[in-house]
């Protein structure tokens, strides 16, 4: 049975979350978008509160936390500032994917690479750019990625993971969304596989939880275009009443609110059977289609009930907007999502098998 009982501990863990948001990252919203980076402050304050070990297996000195905590704390976390988020986060859905393709000595081989400090590792997935192996070398073009360092990259490619540590090329970008984790262009021509890893159903299970991961992110932002498009309708006044109270607004906040907690409810199931090593795949696409139909809705949504101020950045409407976009590109975005979606869900006996030919 589908419980969403999170438990005491991981209660705790939510709420740390949630404080971290409120206290660090909402009050420097701006100030990291202008950076395109979140302030040493902030870094010591993500790793004092023990966040950043989350998923990591307790024999390689994590929490040992599951998919269904991850997006728990992503969803707080994004509500303060998405970008942020993925720029505090060293690992990121690279994490996972070693984890279910190779195991615990993969993600040993990870942390043996990245070391201590700020070095960080990106994931490149289906749909997000392309690539070709030669051998024991591959050449890659992914057009964005939301980080401006890249000390290794971990590829989800058919039923292997591989990791790059070499050859890696990052371009800045200027970026729409997303800008306090910067943004680049990522290349590799020859470049050697430092290792590589291969596990058929492992790699199904790591793009379920790569989608669940950047469907919670969405999560967060659409919650926080929601709360505060909520608020906003509450303080402006129109016509002698606040502008919620005439139907037009009331209706589209209450579609926005619908929305969001739909998405949610798919996201939680998705990654409550994704700790519990059930079939996901589906429902992580079918999750990560919906969030994308939502904030589709949302976005947009809260900058309409705002008006011409929607657009201004004195109000956080217009960024909520920006980033769910932005997200939304993420795995080959809606399209593929529902194609996965539909190819398990018409053919549930028949393994899903991620493209190997050319394009991620």
């Amino acid at each position: 049975m589908f419980t969403l009982d999170a438990g005491d501990e991981l209660d705790l863990v939510v709420e740390t979350a949630r404080k971290l948001a409120e206290v660090e990252l909402v009050p420097r919203l701006r100030e990291s978008e202008q950076s395109r980076a979140v302030a040493v402050e902030l870094r010591a304050a993500w790793d004092e509160v023990g966040l950043a070990g989350l998923e990591l297996p307790e024999a390689s000195g994590g929490a040992g936390f599951g998919c269904l905590a991850r997006v728990l704390v992503n969803e707080e976390l994004a509500a303060g500032d998405a970008g942020a988020a993925l720029a505090l986060d060293r690992y990121g859905p690279a994490l996972t994917t070693l984890l279910e393709v190779g195991g615990e000595p993969a993600v040993a081989r990870l942390q043996q690479v990245l070391g201590e400090g700020a070095a960080r590792a990106v994931f490149v997935g289906p749909g997000d750019g392309s690539i070709e192996r030669a051998g024991d070398r591959v050449t890659i073009s992914v057009p964005w990625i939301a980080s401006e360092r890249v000390d290794a990259a971990v590829l989800l490619h058919g039923d292997e993971a591989l990791l790059l540590t070499e050859g890696l090329v990052l371009e800045p970008l200027r970026g729409a969304g997303l800008r306090a984790a910067g943004a680049a262009r990522l290349g590799a021509v020859g470049a050697p596989i430092a290792a590589r890893w291969s596990n058929p159903e492992g790699a199904v299970r790591a793009l379920a939880r790569a989608r669940l991961y950047y469907a919670s992110l969405l999560l967060g932002v659409m919650r926080a275009a929601c709360e505060f498009a909520a608020a906003y309708s509450q303080e402006r006044e129109a016509f002698g009443k606040p502008i919620g109270h005439h139907q037009a607004l009331a209706f589209l906040l209450t579609d926005m609110r619908m929305a969001l907690d739909a998405a949610r409810l798919l996201v939680h199931e998705a990654a409550w059977r994704a700790d519990r090593t059930m079939p996901c795949a589906a429902e992580a696409a079918s999750a990560w289609a919906e969030c994308i139909e939502a904030s589709r809705q949302i976005g947009p949504g809260g900058v309409q009930v705002l008006g011409g101020h929607g657009f201004m950045a004195d109000y956080p409407v217009e960024k909520h907007m920006r980033e769910a976009r932005a997200l939304g590109l993420r795995l080959g975005g809606f399209d593929a999502a529902i194609e996965d979606a539909g190819r398990v869900l018409i053919a549930s006996d028949a393994p899903l098998r991620l493209g190997v030919a050319g394009s991620l």
